[in-house]
């Protein structure tokens, strides 16, 4: 007998409510959740094949130990007796640092990998902490840490009320947005064009949203932040700077014009290969539009200039008077963020603080290049890395030269994977630990509701119990964070427990918090839910900014009531949150901040450089996320291939033919890869899109080995990097390219 039951998609940062269908112990269908508040019925290919990601045969069900060389299945209290064992003497030796942390993409998509994580690496203590963050979106983070104090306040558009977006190397038809969440983006630019907006795209292929714009820009990959710079310098020489009323908020605007003056149309053009009249054009109808917004994301972020790059982006919606203001570019507000302060300096964001031992590179947020972790376990000397916790990370596959890391990885002391694929990087592990399938765990939205394009709250618990022999990933990760205190075997609740009354008596002690000086023990004891996790849940969105505030604000917002709307809450349309979002040490928007200015001399040098021969970009498939949808049937085939497109003029000139196979190299090695001829990639560029290489022994990933692509990061040897961000340049850079044979 079949049911429905409801679930928010973990497979994107659209984050769409599915209603699912449910026979046994089985998903058997999904669509879209018309009665969502906030997706209203829209779903993907990716929602539309829950079922067959979740029902994976390949998936791990039991934990694998790695005894005389060969992984093998063992229960769970040995896994984590093994986890114990190997950790603590490593720990003790050689320091916390000897450990390093590996979070992937898959954890902003859990409950369990919001919440754990951070608990993980305060127990750790260890500064070698490496995410996906440094392969994607950290330019991002950092371009808002040093504006606005604050890593986390990214501003989005507001894709409801604008008039005019400006977007730049993203392709949000099939990618569904990131670090901007919107349920049917297309729907959303859609709906903008009908209302008379207007819809510019920069980029060098003309992709599915190029195509639905109504001008594409067919830039130089890599000249972005010139073309941001020249676009500032005309709002400043054709005096269209309006500041609005951010203006008495905001400092280093004459610096900014000082900085971008030699920026001039006629300066990037060459770089840019944009004519200068049309770049001035773009100024103008930026500046002359109602509301506007510009939105940069990967293809603006993985570059030799990524975080100028979004530096310059929000200094443009800063100086038409759009950032921070409905329509233009503005700061999400999610349930279970920290409660509105009163507007006040904070202590601002510092880069550097600490350095990589091998290459030196500073860390941003508490992270070190993930380029950099190969040559930090290979590397001999004092404080190399020995052990390594991965927690859905793949990066022999996401990082640059995964042949060195690959390698490297071996000759760990131990490691461990959180992980319910043996892939291509926790084959290496000494001891896997398998999350439980999506349809047995809860889902809430940490991360992508505070980067919403409408606030909005919703929770969906598990769809299917776990079987006797599994644990809520939840419970493995609070294992983990015992294993490494030296608390093995410790009931995994303690670790809740501590986060809650941490949390409670600096909550009690803040006079700006609704339950200051009442008793932490009294309102513990208020909190509901069926698990640890979910009391966790309960805590944050009763002190959150549109909690109850455990009885101060009754109607306000409690998982009681969140259960009680299962198609969620809607919170209404983003609001201004300026001054009260910032945290720069002098209270306003820091515009022009020293590190940006320290690091503009190489953009000027940039003016006069050319690339010598084709340069690679990546590109994004509708039907994929990452390396970790390639082994779900449903979603092979179609545009979802590993091809390297050329346009027909370059293909001509280098003999290459549509369909055979091509020798693609780069600093860090070389590649064969079939060629697609087409003339959606503009001339001088090829595309060829990550995730892809799933042909290393030992894995089980049957449907991705039998068409397993190749490595576009293996062209890389992780020498080119964004200094600020310590991101990894995985788009704009040369290649040679011949026919194979």
């Amino acid at each position: 007998m079949s049911r429905t039951a409801l679930r928010i998609c973990p497979l994107c940062e659209a984050t769409c409510g599915l209603t699912l269908t449910v026979e046994g112990d089985r998903i058997t269908g999904a669509r879209g959740d018309r009665a969502d508040v906030f997706s209203a019925g829209f779903v993907c290919p990716k929602g539309a094949t829950f079922g067959e990601l979740d029902g994976d045969p390949d998936r791990l069900t039991r934990p694998l130990v790695r005894r005389d060389g060969q992984l093998e299945e063992a229960s769970w209290d040995e896994a984590f007796a093994a986890v114990a064992a190997g950790l603590r003497p490593l720990l003790e030796e050689h320091g916390p640092d000897s450990v390093a942390v590996i979070l992937g993409n898959p954890n902003v998509h859990t409950v369990a990998g919001g919440l754990y994580p951070p608990v993980l690496l305060g127990a750790l203590r260890t500064r070698s902490l490496y995410t996906a963050s440094t392969v994607d979106q950290m330019p991002k983070h950092v371009s808002s840490g040093l504006l606005f104090g604050d890593a986390s306040a990214i501003p989005v558009p507001d894709l409801d009320r604008t008039d005019h977006l400006l977007l730049l190397g993203a392709n949000p038809l099939d990618s569904n947005g990131s670090l901007c969440t919107a349920p049917d983006f297309p729907g959303r630019l859609r709906a903008m064009r009908r209302r008379g907006g207007r819809l510019t795209v920069v980029d060098p292929r003309r992709t599915r949203t190029a195509k639905l714009a109504d001008r594409h820009v067919a830039i130089r990959p890599g000249t972005d932040a010139l073309l941001l710079a020249a676009l500032t310098h005309v709002l400043f020489a054709e005096d269209l700077v309006q500041l609005g009323t951010l203006e008495e908020h905001m400092q280093g605007v004459a610096e900014v014009r000082d900085a971008t003056a030699e920026f001039t149309p006629e300066a990037v053009a060459g770089a840019c290969d944009i004519p200068a009249e049309e770049i001035r054009e773009l100024a103008r109808e930026l500046a002359a539009a109602p509301t506007a917004a510009v939105y940069g994301r990967v293809g603006n972020s993985t570059v030799e200039f990524g975080t100028l790059a979004n530096w310059l982006v929000d200094v443009l919606n800063a100086l038409t008077g759009n950032l921070d203001r409905p329509g233009g570019a503005m700061f999400p507000l999610s349930a279970t963020a920290r409660a509105p302060r009163p507007a006040a300096p904070g202590k601002g964001f510092a880069l550097g603080r600490w350095h990589s031992r091998v290459s030196r590179h500073p860390e941003a947020k508490g992270e070190l290049p993930l380029a950099a972790l190969a040559e930090e376990i290979d590397t001999p000397g004092e404080g190399r890395v020995r052990a390594v916790i991965a927690i859905g990370a793949n990066p022999v596959l996401s990082a640059p030269d995964g042949e060195r890391l690959d390698r490297a990885l071996e000759t760990l002391d131990f490691m461990v994977s959180v992980d319910p694929y043996l892939n291509e990087t926790s084959r290496h592990a000494h001891v896997v630990l398998p999350p439980p399938r999506p349809s047995q765990s809860p889902h809430y939205d940490f991360a992508f509701n505070a980067l919403a394009v409408r606030n909005q709250v919703r929770y969906t618990r598990e769809v299917l119990p776990l079987a006797a022999d599994q644990l809520a990933e939840s419970e493995i990760l609070a294992r983990l964070v015992l294993c490494v205190s030296g608390m093995n075997g410790t009931d995994p609740a303690a670790v809740d427990t501590m986060v809650i009354d941490g949390t409670l008596g600096k909550a009690v002690a803040d006079p700006h918090s609704p339950v200051h000086g009442r008793e932490p023990a009294e309102l513990a004891t208020q909190l509901t839910g069926r698990t640890s996790a979910e009391r966790r849940l309960d805590l944050m969105l009763r002190l959150g900014p549109y909690g109850d505030g455990f009885g101060a604000q009754p109607d306000g917002l409690s998982l009681d009531k969140l259960l009680a709307h299962p198609h969620g809450i809607d919170l209404g349309p983003l609001t201004p949150r300026i001054p009260q979002v910032l945290r720069t040490r002098s209270g306003k928007v820091e515009l022009y901040p020293e590190p940006v200015a320290a690091d503009l001399s190489r953009l000027r040098r940039a003016v006069f450089e050319r690339p010598a021969g084709l340069v690679l970009v990546g590109r994004r498939h509708l039907r994929s996320n990452n390396s970790w949808m390639h082994n779900v049937p449903g979603l092979r085939g179609g545009s979802n291939r590993c091809t390297l497109q050329v346009h027909p003029e370059d293909a001509a000139r280098l003999g290459l033919a549509d369909g055979a196979p091509a020798r693609v190299k780069g600093d860090g090695g070389e590649l064969e890869v079939p060629v697609e001829v087409t003339d959606t990639v503009r001339t001088g560029v090829v595309s060829l899109p990550h995730g892809w290489g799933h042909d290393r022994p030992g894995t089980q990933l049957s449907v991705a080995s039998t068409e397993p692509g190749a490595n576009v990061n293996q062209l890389l040897d992780g020498t080119r990097l964004d200094p600020l961000s310590g991101t990894a340049v995985l788009n704009g850079f040369p290649v040679q390219v011949a026919p194979a044979g």
